[in-house]
Formats: structure tokens, sequence, C-alpha cells
């Protein structure tokens, strides 16, 4: 098997922007392998030259790396494009076609996209994302009726990520509840949800890839056994088609595809 690619996310901030857009392109890429270096604060010229020494030594390796890049210094992005990688600007050719569209300069400020524009969209971020932590795993059932949307499924299927993606993301105000034994034992929803109907999601998983999933956490316990979470999920899911709730199935779909789908539910509601 080849030896995978260096990709370098360098960024004058925390490079967040610039992983997300590099993965977002990587992924049409699925057979080559990939090591991501993340290098964010990289602002001045030291720093730029600091990255570039590793360009080089990989270079010397025989590896040519590939450099994604959100930093907006001239002098700082000539240093990494002299170096031996192919560099990708993600935001200069951008930046440049506004420039002659707006008929303005740009302010090209290192972290401006991360500037708190929006002091109130933030404040109900950090207060979902508050609701989502203090509601986890089957806590707090008791706001549920303050809840956007509350999500069910077996153990380990999602819940939790995807409430607090929901959050921070979309300042969506998501619980989650874990169905127990007591709950498979039941014809109907359990009691804590009974009210809040309307707001439920499902969450389902192929239950071979939650035993690989339980398995890493407690390997060899009736909690990780295949035949367990054959027998959750399968009680799971008649749970749900009786309840007639929306259900996702997250077996191979990422968090962003899964809020995605429940966000486009909320909104036709």
């Amino acid at each position: 098997m080849a030896e995978p690619r260096t990709v370098l996310i360098v960024s004058d901030h925390t490079g967040l922007t610039a992983e997300s857009i590099a993965r977002a392109l990587l992924t049409h890429f699925p057979r080559q392998a990939l090591k991501y270096l993340r290098r964010p604060f990289t602002a001045d010229v030291m720093a730029a030259r600091s990255v570039a020494r590793e360009v080089i030594a990989l270079a010397a390796r025989g590896e040519r790396p590939i450099v994604f890049t959100t930093v907006t210094d001239a002098e700082v992005m000539r240093e990494l494009q002299a170096a031996p990688a192919a560099v990708f600007d993600l935001l200069g050719p951008g930046l440049d076609a506004l420039e002659q569209e707006f008929a303005m300069p740009a302010v090209r400020q290192v972290g401006g996209h991360h500037d708190m524009h929006d002091p109130q969209d933030y404040l109900n971020r950090m207060d979902a994302l508050d609701f989502a932590l203090a509601t986890d795993d089957g806590l707090g059932d008791r706001q549920y009726g303050l809840a956007d949307v509350i999500l069910v499924g077996v153990s380990r299927a999602g819940k939790t990520p995807t409430s607090l993606f929901l959050a921070l993301q979309h300042g969506v105000r998501a619980s989650n509840y874990p169905l127990a034994e007591d709950d498979f034992e039941r014809s109907s929803l359990p009691i804590p949800l009974e009210a809040h109907r309307a707001k439920l999601h499902g969450l389902t998983i192929d239950p071979r890839r939650l035993h690989a999933i339980r398995t890493q956490r407690r390997p060899g316990s009736r909690y990780a056994s295949l035949e367990q979470c054959e027998f959750e999920v399968r009680r799971a899911e008649t749970l749900f088609q009786r309840a007639g709730l929306p259900v996702r199935d997250t077996t191979s779909a990422s968090v962003e595809e899964i809020a995605a789908g429940i966000l486009n539910t909320l909104r036709k509601g």
C-alpha cells in the first residue's frame, strides 16, 4: 500500500475553515491515503518559514506535500508558495474576484472571518450548547419541553455528537434519550417522551457497525455482543415505526449529514 500523502492545514487563525474545506475537497479522492497535519496561527513570516522547513524535509524524503491555506498576509503566502509543495490558497482567488465585483479592496485581516459579527447568534448557540450538555443521555428530561428536537436511539448510535453539532453550529436546542432495557419491554414510547412526540427523531445504525463501536468501548461484554446489538436495533426500529417517528440511519453518515436531515425536517414542520 502506498504511503499516505501529507496534507498541511495552514491558517493564520484556528484553521477550522481551512480544514473543513480541505476535507470536503479531498473526500472526492477516497482511494488516496492522506495524513493531516494542522498548523494554526501561522500569522507571520517566521511561522511560515517553520512550515516551509517541514515541507522541505518531507520533499527530501521524496514526498510532495499538499498545503491548504487561508492565510491573508502576502508575505506569509509568498513563503508558503516558495516551498516545494502543492499549495492551494483557499481565500485569495475568491477575494480577488469579489474585489472586482464590488469595486473595492477586501480587508485582509488575520482571522477576520472569525469575528463575532452577530453577538446574539453566538449567545444563542452557546445557550443551545449548555442545554444539550444539561440534557445529554437522558439527563434533565424535565426540560424536554424547552427542546427543539429530542434524538432517540440505542447507546452509541450517534445521539450526543449530533446534539452537540446541532447546538454549536445551528443554535438548535437538542436533547437526546438513550433507549435502555426497560424501554425495549414496552410497546409504546418511554414515559418521559410521550408528551413530546412531535419533537422526536429516531437514530438507527447497522448492528454490525454498532458491535464494532461498542467493542472498542467494552470488549467482550454482553453490551458489545453482536446478538445484543441486533436485538436493541431491531426493537428500537420497531418502536420508531409504531410511534411514526422520522428516522435517520447513522451507519455511514457524517454528523453533518445527520444534522442536515434533521434540520430539513424541522424546517418543513
